[in-house]
């Protein structure tokens, strides 16, 4: 079960409203709807949660690049919303790498031939132990990190320690809402 809400800060403290993500595509529809929640381009902080498993969290204050962290980066790469926040540059990856890589995979086949060209290595159907490649040893560059990714300093500013954010597990939303002095708005929309 999925928990998404926006609490947005103002001269007369937080404000938090439920969200819904069916919308939300990508990391910029999400940083467009927190925009929206802001008349004075405000802090805006968009929470999303899978119950029992990751929490992320997005920072957008004002026109500046959304900040993010991800409580279980491996996690949430299994969720359709932890998706969004995964971002090739949260991850180090090049930005539009998948991109390329489909477009070489279009270029040349899986056997390693371009289109047209015969297939000419041997057929390696025996077993040779010496020449063994084992997979598992091998890291995979798209793999997504296991445990927290992202800026763990997102709430620092805002009362809430890197330190003690990496030690959130369990109603993580709820420990944050207190922590900024919105644990009642919060509760509110939940």
């Amino acid at each position: 079960m999925y928990f998404a809400a926006l609490l947005a800060r103002t001269e007369d403290g937080w404000e938090a409203s439920d969200t819904e993500l069916d919308d939300v595509e990508t990391l910029s529809d999400l940083t467009d709807l927190a925009r929206e929640a802001s008349a004075d381009e405000d802090t805006v902080l968009v929470f999303i949660e899978q119950e029992e498993a990751w929490f992320g969290i997005v920072r957008v204050d004002g026109e500046d690049d959304p900040r993010i962290f991800v409580s279980d980066a491996t996690a949430a790469a299994r969720s359709s919303y932890g998706e969004i926040l995964l971002t090739d540059e949260l991850l180090g990856r090049e930005p539009g790498a998948d991109d390329a890589i489909a477009a070489l995979e279009e270029l040349v086949g899986l056997d390693g031939t371009e289109d047209g060209e015969p297939d000419t290595t041997p057929d390696n159907d025996h077993d040779d132990n010496d020449n063994d490649n084992d997979d598992d040893d091998v890291l995979d560059a798209d793999a997504v990190p296991a445990g927290p990714l992202g800026d763990t300093a997102i709430l620092a500013d805002l009362g809430l320690p890197e330190a003690e954010l990496l030690m959130l597990r369990t109603d993580a939303l709820g420990e944050i809402a207190d922590a900024l002095g919105a644990a009642e708005v919060l509760e509110t929309v939940r």
